[in-house]
């Protein structure tokens, strides 16, 4: 059984930033693409970042040069730096693993960006 288990999130000023963790374990088998979604009140779950085994990654327009995603696959784990968070980034943020062609998904870390 995959299970995927975030942590980092919280309240943070608008400018601040945030650093999201997520670890997958119950499977031996490689996760070609690790990554966040995220999914604010009244909205539909939408792409943030994924970066898949090899290192190519992958960014929602909204967050390219604000976000930086990174892997360690030895330790199958994946990583956001949030900086210069906005309000509008406030949301539930769920991590996302994808293993021979299935995706599994995380319980969700909330980020709140407010002063």
């Amino acid at each position: 059984q995959v299970q995927l288990v975030e942590s980092g999130g919280g309240l943070v000023q608008p400018g601040g930033s945030l650093r999201l963790s997520c670890v997958a374990s119950g499977s031996s088998a490689i996760i070609y693409r690790m990554g966040w979604y995220r999914q604010a009140p009244g909205k539909q779950r939408e792409l943030v970042a994924t970066c898949t085994s090899g290192g190519s990654t992958n960014y929602a327009d909204s967050v390219k040069g604000r976000f930086a995603i990174s892997r360690d696959n030895g330790k199958n784990t994946v990583y956001l730096r949030m900086n210069s968070l906005k309000p509008e980034d406030t949301a539930v943020y769920y991590c996302y693993a994808e293993i021979r062609n299935f995706g599994y998904w995380g319980q969700g870390t909330q980020v709140t960006v407010s002063s």
